[in-house]
């Protein structure tokens, strides 16, 4: 189901684990994205600012900057989809990271394919309606 504008699409992976950041840069480059990686909130901040993603799909728990708070970042000046990815599946973790601005939450280890539908429907919804 994707479309001729998901594959102009630039999604920013975050995650500290690279066997997980591999499989998301396979997975959605096989669906035509363009995917770019960082293993931290730091990293990720410094790419943004010379790369626009249309989507960020980050961990929780990372060294040096984590999750959360790279969310509030983000979140502070721009309204780039962010989804989650992590591990951490309480519910006040998860709250929390909606109420910082996170668009959607998955829990680890997660479906490849429903991780794209998610990332497919949160573009759809940041989609400019002309």
């Amino acid at each position: 189901m994707m479309t001729a504008n998901d594959a102009q699409r630039n999604i920013l992976v975050v995650d500290d684990e690279s066997q997980v950041s591999r499989v998301l840069l396979t997975a959605l480059s096989g669906y035509g994205y363009r995917v770019r990686t960082a293993r931290d909130g730091d990293e990720a901040l410094e790419l943004m600012r010379q790369w626009t993603p249309n989507l960020v799909i980050t961990d929780l728990s990372m060294p040096s900057m984590g999750g959360l708070e790279l969310c509030r970042r983000i979140r502070s000046n721009s309204p780039v989809p962010i989804i989650v990815l992590s591990a951490c599946g309480e519910e006040k973790r998860k709250v929390e990271a909606l109420d910082s601005g996170v668009d959607d939450y998955v829990t680890k280890p997660f479906n490849v394919n429903e991780l794209v539908a998610r990332v497919r429907a949160r573009l759809r919804r940041a989609a400019p309606t002309d």
